[in-house]
């Protein structure tokens, strides 16, 4: 069960991997401000989808339908000096003086039937020069228009004998099948909205877009390791849109509906139902400008101030202008706040209880857990308490076991140390010496050895007298 799944995941990854995007108008532009004409490209991309159910009579018809158109024209053609023509009337219909020069169009129509839907991918890009941006230049900074960029046109486009503009009249061309399929329904009109349109690029304000000053031009190490010609001894501004941010707002992809039933096809017999769903992710742009560019707005239409370096006070991240003193400043709270933080930690340490923690080594008396054999005395004991108040959760292990009073006391001097003789001997007569021992003991044939020749031992239960016990201890 296990391999299956695995494998169905791949399939799922591979499969994924190969679907392209449908992305809408992608605009890259630098401009010079000390030149007067710099390049630009931008790319219309849209994809429709043809679902109809399963083994129906359009399935059976449209899965192995395939085909593609590519090509290319300059400006010769006249096809594409009627687009530039276009777009460069709506530019002067946005208020900016610049203009579209030198344009080049790549094209590429891609049909492919499968046995659940049929998709439609179109593309259109556009390479040229933007002209005429430069608006005043003075020793200090250069004005450029910016109201250019929404490249965009709703005329009918042929080149090579195909509409490149609206992909139902491609259709017509090239495909009639599909043409005949959706013509006056709602799947036509939305198959009859054009591709070339820039608008929300224009719409977006430059304010709401991402701004990043880069310098690495004309900084030491780029001359010392070394940089690209295209930035070498120089700065750059960049602004960028299409990623959803709180100034942005939400980039959400744009989708089409429809549903047809009941359409007719001369090659297809009976009534037809499918759904037609067309999808265009939002547009995205980048345009940088050779210089520091500071944003503003002549006669309503927005123009940036290009000067060759930043002011001395300013300071950028991606996210647009943020002045040094707040980044620092946050800086510099966090380090208070840290600082408070160890100072209040230290303070309550202080207030917590010092010294001896849990049982006082004083409180702990030795305590014989093991009883001589035959000649052979071991040295095994334990530690209790002096208080006979938790004696219920220190006794002796031993003790439950063998509830008699052991013949001999004797002090674990390993575990405790020595012990005096009124902290370990039980009670006896006024004829007998406490129990008392030598810090050593060797074998020896007798337990008891008055004259403490050789085991060095004497307590009460030997008998000796306790002049010789009291002398040898002393």
């Amino acid at each position: 069960m296990g391999f299956y799944a695995c494998t169905i995941l791949l399939a799922v990854l591979i499969v994924g991997s190969a679907i392209t995007p449908a992305l809408g108008a992608q605009l890259e532009a630098t401009l010079n401000p000390d030149v007067n004409s710099s390049p630009f490209k931008i790319t219309y991309q849209r994809t429709a989808f043809i679902e109809y159910p399963v083994d129906s009579p359009l399935s059976e018809y449209m899965q192995t339908n395939a085909w593609i158109l590519e090509g290319s024209a300059g400006i010769d053609d006249p096809g594409v000096q009627s687009l530039q023509d276009s777009l460069n009337q709506n530019i002067r219909g946005d208020g900016a003086i610049s203009s579209v020069n030198d344009l080049s169009v790549e094209y590429s129509f891609q049909l492919t039937g499968r046995n659940v839907n049929t998709s439609l991918d179109f593309k259109v890009q556009l390479e040229g020069y933007i002209t005429d941006y430069v608006i005043t230049k003075d020793q200090l900074r250069t004005l450029i228009d910016m109201g250019w960029r929404g490249l965009s046109t709703d005329e009918s486009i042929v080149i090579d004998g195909i509409d490149v503009n609206i992909p139902l009249n491609m259709l017509q061309e090239s495909d009639p099948s599909i043409y005949n399929l959706v013509r006056n329904t709602e799947a036509g009109d939305i198959l009859a909205t054009p591709m070339i349109n820039a608008d929300f690029i224009l719409e977006q304000p430059l304010e709401n877009w991402h701004f990043l000053f880069d310098p690495t031009g004309i900084n030491v190490d780029a001359g010392l390791y070394g940089i690209s010609d295209e930035l070498a001894g120089q700065v750059r501004s960049s602004w960028t849109m299409g990623e959803s941010s709180i100034r942005e707002g939400i980039q959400v992809e744009r989708e089409w509906h429809a549903s047809v039933a009941g359409s007719t096809h001369p090659d297809i017999p009976g009534a037809i139902s499918f759904d037609l769903r067309a999808v265009q992710s939002a547009d995205q742009a980048n345009l940088h400008a050779l210089g520091f560019g500071a944003i503003d707005r002549l006669e309503g239409v927005e123009i940036i101030g290009v000067t060759p370096t930043a002011p001395d006070d300013f300071a950028t991240t991606s996210t647009g202008n943020f002045p040094v003193v707040i980044i620092y400043g946050m800086a510099g709270l966090a380090a208070i706040g840290g600082v408070a933080f160890f100072i209040f930690s230290s303070r309550s340490l202080k207030k917590e209880k010092q010294g001896q923690q849990g049982i006082d080594p004083s409180q702990l008396v030795g305590y014989q857990t093991s009883a001589a054999s035959g000649g052979y005395q071991t040295n095994r004991g334990e530690a209790q308490l002096r208080d006979d108040s938790d004696y219920q959760q220190t006794r002796s292990y031993y003790e439950e076991m063998d509830t008699s009073e052991p013949d001999t006391e004797y002090s674990d001097t390993e575990d405790s140390g020595s012990t005096s003789a009124s902290d370990s001997a039980p009670t006896t007569d006024s004829t007998q010496a406490p129990t008392c021992a030598c810090t050593e003991i060797l074998e020896s044939s007798s337990e008891c050895d008055c004259q403490m020749q050789t085991s060095c031992y004497c307590d009460s239960t030997c008998q000796c007298p306790s002049q010789v016990c009291t002398d040898a201890t002393r």
